[in-house]
Order: C-alpha cells, then structure tokens, then sequence
C-alpha cells in the first residue's frame, strides 16, 4: 500500500504543481440534477432500457460526453457489447458489470468502472433505485450484440469504493486546508493531458476549487453540495449526479453538508483544493 500511495503522489503532485501556461477565455456551467430531462439509453427498447440523460456533451454524437444512467432494481442486460470503450462511477444504488460468466460483485456508490469497447460482457443493478455516472471520450454511444465482439487491446477495471487509495494534504501539493483527499483514477497525471479523480470532502466544508484548465468537470457522487461563483446569481443546491465546470481559470465555491461530499472530477488543467 506505501508503494502504491508513493506512486499517487508523485503522479498527482505533477498535475497541481505545474503552471497552466495558456490563455483560456473563462466561463462556467451548472447543472444540477433535478433541471436534467431524462430520455432512454437504448430508445428502441423503451421502458425495458435504461434511463439516460447528458450531463454534457451528446451521446448520440461523435464527441466526448458525460450522462447519467438509471436502472431499474433487478436490471440485468443480455450480453453485449459497445463500440467505444466508457468510464463509470456509481452514484446510488449498487451495480455489477463484468463478463458474462463471473460472480456478481455489487459495487456500492463511489466504485468505479472501465468497460473497453468490443469486449461482451452484463450490467446488472440490485439497489431500490440505481444511477450511475458515465462517460465517454468519442460517440456515438451504441449497444451491439454479443457476437459482433472484438479485442482492443483494452483490459477492464472494477473497483469498489472500499479499495480507492486516498491521498490528503501531506502527500498532495494542491490540498490547502483541513480535511480534503484525493484519488487518481484515469488518465494522465500532466497539464495538457486529460485525467480523472475524485476528491473527497468533509462534512462542513467550505472553500473552493480553484482552476486553471481548457476544461474541467466536475459531478457530485455523494452527499449535498453548495455551489456559488461569480456567474451564479446566488447558491445553487447540488444534489449526487449535478454537474460544474469551466473553461481558463475560474472559482468553484463549495459548501458542504453534514455528511460530506465525494466529487469526480475530469481534467486537462491544474486545480487547487482550499478551505476557508
């Protein structure tokens, strides 16, 4: 465990350390979770698929995007596969994806997930009420049959939320303050180079995410945030699965309730984490 925290540190402190030398044009977004229209992941099976909503960017088109999925309770898909290979994060409830044959793994909310394009495989959901976030870097995003698999070379990634490795201030250059942590998950750890990796904050937090980054998104996970910038005319209350983010360098202020909040964020910039 000391030699993989080694290594986090190491990679994260060469993300937040490094200056972020061009010139980015700055503006936000928000979304929180009750604005979002709620449409199905797969259209052509109604009511039997998955809920689905973008949080940004658009499924249906060959770009980068972020959604929301819900599942009924007792979902569990036929085999199949998909065209690119996506990211997942639990929000609620508890999820297994894995090869068709395994043992179900229920993976509680803030577990983490990579399915590689082409290789078959179920997603199955046993919470009273099941959402994850997901994501991809191309689309569309399309459903496929089983036997149209292929190998990319890819190997998928299961983990649960018990098994993230933390980091806090004493290991992580970009923490200010008390309490914060950090998790890589993805990705690359450079400026310029996209990533991805949850923070950690506790119960009666107050601070800011400071950022300098071409982009930058930000999903809660867990627990109830207060959101406020200089875009936002007053406080925005945001719920697990509402989105921020931005563009060049911007302040997020944050507020968190009493049971403390788990963000995901993805990257290309520097961000600083500072309590108030």
């Amino acid at each position: 465990m000391k030699l993989v925290k080694a290594t986090l540190t190491l990679a994260l402190m060469g993300v937040f350390s490094s200056a972020y030398a061009e010139d980015v044009q700055s503006h936000s977004q928000v979304v929180t979770a009750n604005e979002v229209n709620w449409g199905y992941l797969n259209p052509l099976r109604g009511d039997q698929s998955p809920g689905a909503t973008d949080l940004w960017g658009d499924r249906t088109k060959d770009m980068e995007t972020g959604m929301l999925v819900k599942f009924k309770k007792g979902f569990t898909s036929p085999p199949h596969i998909h065209n690119i290979t996506y990211r997942a994060i639990v929000i609620e409830g508890l999820m297994h994806n894995d090869d068709p044959t395994a043992e179900e793994m229920w993976m509680p909310a803030g577990s983490f997930w990579t399915q590689p394009a082409g290789e078959t495989h179920v997603t199955a959901a046993e919470g009273q009420d099941n959402m994850i976030y997901l994501e991809i870097d191309s689309g569309p995003y399309l459903v496929q049959p089983a036997d149209e698999h292929f190998d990319n070379g890819e190997k998928p990634l299961n983990l649960a939320e018990s098994n993230i490795v933390w980091l806090d201030k004493s290991d992580v250059k970009s923490i200010h303050g008390k309490n914060a942590e950090i998790s890589s998950l993805w990705g690359s750890n450079k400026v310029g180079k996209l990533g991805g990796s949850m923070v950690k904050l506790p119960a009666g937090y107050q601070g800011n995410i400071d950022v300098n980054a071409k982009e930058f998104r930000a999903v809660v996970i867990k627990g109830d945030v207060s959101y406020q910038s200089a875009e936002t005319k007053q406080e925005k209350e945001l719920t697990p699965g509402s989105y921020f983010g931005s563009t060049g360098k911007f302040e997020h202020g944050l507020s968190v309730s009493s049971t403390g909040a788990t963000i995901y964020i993805r990257t290309n910039g520097k961000y600083d984490i500072t309590s108030k």
